[in-house]
Formats: C-alpha cells, sequence, structure tokens
C-alpha cells in the first residue's frame, strides 16, 4: 500500500478511536478485569503501525507524537462527566506504541541477520 493509503487509515482509524473513547461506556453481562488497559495498549500498538508506514519519521519522533495523542485522550475523558482519566490507560497507550517499535527494531535485526532485508 501507498503512503497516502495508510495516511487515510491513519486518520480515519483517529476520528473513530477518538469518538470511541470520548463515548458513554455502560457495562453489562460479564466483567473481565483490565479489558480497558488491552484496549489502550491494542489501539496503540496498531496506531505506531499506521503512522509507522504513514510518514517517515524516527521512531522517537512518532512516541513522541503518540504519547501526546494519549495525554490528550486522557485529559479529554479528565473533562467528560461520564468517563475518567487513568494513569494506567496512558501507561497502557506508551506500552502499546513502544511494542510495536520493538517488535519492529527485533524483525528488522533478525532479517538483516537472515540476510533477507
Amino acid at each position: 500500500m501507498t503512503r497516502r493509503v495508510y495516511q487515510t487509515l491513519l486518520l480515519l482509524f483517529l476520528i473513530a478511536i477518538t469518538y470511541l473513547f470520548a463515548k458513554e461506556v455502560q457495562v453489562q453481562g460479564v466483567r473481565i478485569p483490565h479489558l480497558d488497559k488491552v484496549a489502550h495498549f491494542a489501539v496503540f500498538f496498531v496506531l505506531a503501525f499506521f503512522s509507522c508506514h504513514a510518514f517517515r519519521f524516527k521512531p522517537w519522533f512518532h512516541m513522541v507524537l503518540l504519547t501526546s495523542y494519549g495525554a490528550c485522550i486522557e485529559w479529554m475523558q479528565s473533562t467528560l462527566p461520564y468517563r475518567q482519566a487513568s494513569l494506567g490507560d496512558f501507561a497502557a497507550d506508551v506500552l502499546g506504541a513502544l511494542s510495536y517499535f520493538v517488535v519492529l527494531w527485533l524483525v528488522r535485526k533478525y532479517r538483516l541477520r537472515r540476510g533477507t532485508e
């Protein structure tokens, strides 16, 4: 896929998850402990993937942008009467994005050793 496609996917994903992070959540049925942390981790892992493929920035700059977005999401949630900010959610955001770049680094290192990159 081209960078333009990844940029479009990144924008659409940002719009969708910002809406979902702002939406009122009503839990019914079985509650899974810390599912919100898993969701934050997964969302930011995917955001890092889209961001990395959409723009040619250094990994540290992607991390600055994604960390800032995570902080803004938590701030936004702190202003909504039906949501609350969480340091744990923010940590899951940062770890999700960081995990993508660690996995990317490991894959590239593996490919270099195998001579396939």
